[in-house]
């Protein structure tokens, strides 16, 4: 057996499990990411005739950014949490935290801040350096907390991973220290700040998903309605969100000035924009509009033909006429917003 996940990972104290098929291949596909997240973290830390690259032997946090700061409280956070649910006998909760941190944290997430770090020419080779030792120790550090319910697979990549940070003092891991929490590189600051840039990353996918544009097209992104700590916070995280998101400017709108035509998506009370023109066919657009727009007018119409309805008013209960009321009126809003929206796409 490669992982011994599926089992404890339903097994909360006291609850008999059957046997799940379906889980069991969600796991192999977790194994399936572990080995190919390790292949990437490999190849860039070890040329073409097997020669490690230059990677640190030590932390150096001075030259960490957002995504090195975010991974390690990550993965110390990660192992207070594994520690605390062995602890507890709580092997459904150790086999999440092992599984939420290494697929949605590092695989997902770092690894590509990491590939474009890597890939950027104006990063100095003393960052590319730190960047190769958190990507090997990060990875390293979660294969040993990983063994006791994955065995084999951990066993096999740490043998690889380990001799490049020096930290094969055993034969195998079955007898490598565990894991131990370094209390001081974790930071609610630093993943409230990645928190939000995920939204952020997330919000510009989703409007690219609206809009139908491929991940080669780079976007004009502005935002509106940032406040002082948000504004703050932005330039702590500009060139990571700009990378990620496959933005090609950022530009803030001050208040009272006009918005362009754009697609929008809100992360709490800031507002994400991405103007239209010179990304969309304005006719294929109004070709699109002008469908949803008749589709709404029809269902407005109806709704005002019941309204109209003496017989249906005073018959129907109150609630239901307003019911029928605010239906009329949100379709109503839509159909001025959606006329307004028509209206500038002519004009491009």
């Amino acid at each position: 057996m490669r992982c011994a996940l599926p089992l404890p990972s339903l097994a909360s104290t006291g609850r008999d499990i059957n046997f799940d098929l379906k889980r069991v291949e969600g796991y192999r596909n977790f194994c399936n990411k572990i080995w190919n997240a390790s292949r990437f973290v490999l190849m860039n830390c070890v040329d073409g005739d097997s020669n490690a690259k230059p990677i640190d032997q030590t932390a150096n946090p001075d030259v960490w950014e957002l995504p090195e700061k975010w991974i390690m409280s990550r993965l110390n956070s990660s192992i207070k949490d594994i520690h605390q649910h062995f602890a507890q006998y709580r092997l459904d909760m150790v086999s999440q935290d092992i599984y939420e941190f290494i697929w949605n944290e590092y695989c997902d997430w770092y690894v590509e801040l990491a590939k474009a770090s890597l890939n950027d020419d104006s990063v100095t080779d003393a960052r590319k350096a730190q960047i190769r030792y958190v990507l090997l120790h990060v990875l390293e550090t979660a294969l040993r907390f990983s063994h006791p319910i994955m065995p084999y697979l951990t066993e096999q990549i740490w043998q690889t991973i380990a001799p490049l940070l020096g930290r094969k003092n055993t034969d195998s891991i079955v007898v490598a220290d565990y894991p131990q929490t370094e209390a001081s590189q974790i930071s609610e600051q630093t993943e409230a700040d990645m928190a939000w840039l995920q939204e952020l990353i997330a919000s510009v996918r989703n409007i690219r998903g609206e809009m139908k544009l491929g991940n080669a097209v780079r976007l004009p992104v502005l935002l509106q309605n940032v406040s002082a700590d948000e504004e703050a916070r932005l330039s702590r995280i500009k060139n990571q969100f700009k990378a990620l998101a496959k933005v090609e400017s950022l530009d803030i709108v001050k208040e009272g000035n006009e918005v362009p035509l754009s697609s929008s998506s809100m992360v709490g009370q800031l507002r994400v924009l991405v103007p239209m023109k010179g990304l969309i066919d304005p006719t294929a657009e109004l070709k699109r509009l002008g469908k949803s727009f008749d589709k709404l007018q029809k269902q407005a119409e109806g709704i005002s033909r019941k309204l109209s309805n003496e017989g249906f008013v005073s018959k129907a209960p109150a609630q239901v006429v307003e019911s029928e009321k605010a239906k009329l009126a949100e379709l109503e809003g839509q159909l001025t917003a959606m006329t307004a929206q028509m209206e500038q796409l002519k004009a491009l």
